[in-house]
């Protein structure tokens, strides 16, 4: 199996966008494709996962390859939810991997909020067991609010290790061009001051409003391809080097331990192990923080700290930037945005920023590991990556 590296990267504003959404594909591909060198690529892969019903445009990648003057290349769209953009990336490995291909362009893009925010939450809504949850009414927030209580419940989470989150998140999308939400956020205007309750309202309790990610739009890419194509760009090489995917029971209740999310845990580890890691080896990590529960679980379930201390960590500084591991350094889905096709792709573009030491504000010092989870469903589709820089 042959090695596989960064090539390039480019990425879109996560915010409103007018375009379309061919273009809001096409613009970071061509970002990576300038910061490359090429001309041409062997495929392409498209992350997206509402164009058909959001946007009425199907057949996304044959339109994306053609945008973008790639033809014949050859093109695919690939959709699981919002793990698209991770799975996206994963098949580019393959590609590269196997030798199939000596070049693969992933991009991910969606167009989100061309849709009322009533439409959007039904199509995400979508992803719940079309049996057993979406037609009771079941929801992607009152999922989470649901495990979030049991998580409360069992570990000591308290309202106030959310909002410790969230206000992270914030404070690192501040520092970050590219995040849709460029707004301060305090303990006292969300949780503790007099306004707190009219500031922040109830979403799905315990979950409220500065608990959830925003409605985004957005794209992201990623050019990947071999060590020789690797050596002639000058500038640190960066390996994928790790990757892993595992499911879990679609219908949340129907878990053994709901409070349990094992496709994180049993795709983190397949990740590591073929990076020939520890959890202990990563330097800065981006997870899947679409409410900021997800965040606390995945830091524990991912092996960077134990089942049930995840919040303990939060509390002494550990995951903010310049602790013993940043934990999504970007602003998060919390805050940077979430464009469910393009969210794993954003991710591995921050990954890659901190490991060639371009992160700017918020870069942190001496990373040579990264890491990203991509959460499908509620945790039921799990796509895990690892980067390292070379040299």
């Amino acid at each position: 199996m042959r090695e596989v590296y960064v090539l390039g990267v480019g990425i879109t504003t996560f915010t409103r966008l007018e375009y379309p959404l061919v273009e809001i594909a096409g613009y970071p591909a061509m970002m990576a494709l300038k910061e490359s060198g090429l001309s041409a690529v062997d495929h392409i892969y498209v992350a997206n996962m509402g164009a058909g019903r959001l946007n009425k445009q199907t057949g996304l990648a044959s339109a994306v390859v053609d945008h973008l003057g790639l033809t014949p290349a050859g093109a695919e769209t690939i959709e699981n939810g919002p793990a698209s953009g991770a799975s996206a990336l994963k098949e580019g490995f393959m590609a590269v991997a196997s030798g199939l291909h000596d070049t693969v362009l992933v991009t991910g893009a969606e167009r989100m909020r061309a849709a009322n925010s009533l439409e959007t939450t039904d199509f995400v809504a979508t992803l719940t067991h079309p049996l057993a949850e979406y037609i009771y009414g079941v929801t992607l927030p009152s999922l989470a609010g649901m495990f979030t209580r049991l998580y409360m419940d069992k570990y000591g989470v308290t309202t106030r290790h959310l909002s410790m989150v969230a206000v992270k998140a914030h404070a690192n999308a501040m520092l970050n061009d590219f995040a849709h939400l460029h707004e301060p956020i305090t303990m006292d205007g969300i949780e503790d001051g007099p306004d707190a309750q009219t500031n922040n309202p109830m979403v799905a309790d315990p979950l409220r409003f500065y608990d959830c990610c925003p409605v985004s739009d957005g794209g992201a890419c990623l050019i990947l391809g071999t060590a020789d194509a690797a050596k002639k760009l000058g500038r640190p090489r960066i390996r994928l080097s790790g990757v892993g995917q595992a499911t879990d029971t679609h219908a949340v209740h129907e878990r053994k331990d709901p409070t349990e999310v094992a496709a994180v845990r049993l795709a983190a580890a397949q990740a590591m192990k073929m990076a020939g890691i520890r959890a202990g080896d990563v330097d800065v990590a981006e997870l899947h923080d679409a409410f900021t529960i997800l965040e606390i679980v995945e830091s524990e379930e991912a092996g960077f700290f134990k089942k049930g201390e995840g919040h303990k960590a939060l509390e002494k500084g550990l995951t903010r930037i310049g602790g013993q591991l940043p934990i999504n350094t970007s602003g998060g889905l919390k805050a940077k945005g979430h464009p469910v096709g393009a969210t794993g792709v954003g991710q591995a573009h921050e990954i890659v920023l901190q490991l060639r030491g371009e992160a700017g504000p918020r870069q942190v010092k001496a990373a040579k590991t990264g890491f990203t989870c991509n959460f499908g469903g509620f945790g039921n589709n799990v796509v895990c990556l690892v980067f390292q820089r070379e040299g």
